[in-house]
């Protein structure tokens, strides 16, 4: 019984440290990429639409929504930088780890 206990506290350990962690990474094109709201990208030019993707869910347990959200618009800056876009907008909510982006390029016009 002992054994068993300490595998399922073993387990539960890990899932919750492993839903604090961010796996992704901003590209060096990426970290140019920028953030903003939607009434202040009025005078850039519409480039594309992205979705971006994470787990919502570690095992049974539900991942922290600030994480996601900042896993996702890491995501979504990597995705606009490769096409040539230099600002993302959310055009969503994020629902069941999936989020999507308008993007922008506003540098340069």
């Amino acid at each position: 019984m002992f054994k068993k206990s300490t595998m399922l506290l073993g387990f539960t350990i890990i899932c919750l440290v492993m839903s604090g962690c961010s796996w992704v990474s901003l590209s060096p094109d990426g970290e140019k990429t920028r953030v903003l709201d939607a009434s202040e990208v009025t005078s850039c030019k519409k480039i594309g639409l992205t979705t971006a993707t994470v787990l919502s869910k570690v095992a049974i347990f539900s991942r922290n929504s600030k994480k996601m959200a900042d896993e996702l618009a890491t995501i979504a800056r990597n995705q606009a930088a490769e096409l040539g876009g230099d600002t993302i907008v959310p055009a969503s909510e994020i629902a069941d780890g999936k989020r999507n982006y308008d993007i922008y390029r506003c540098v340069g016009l």
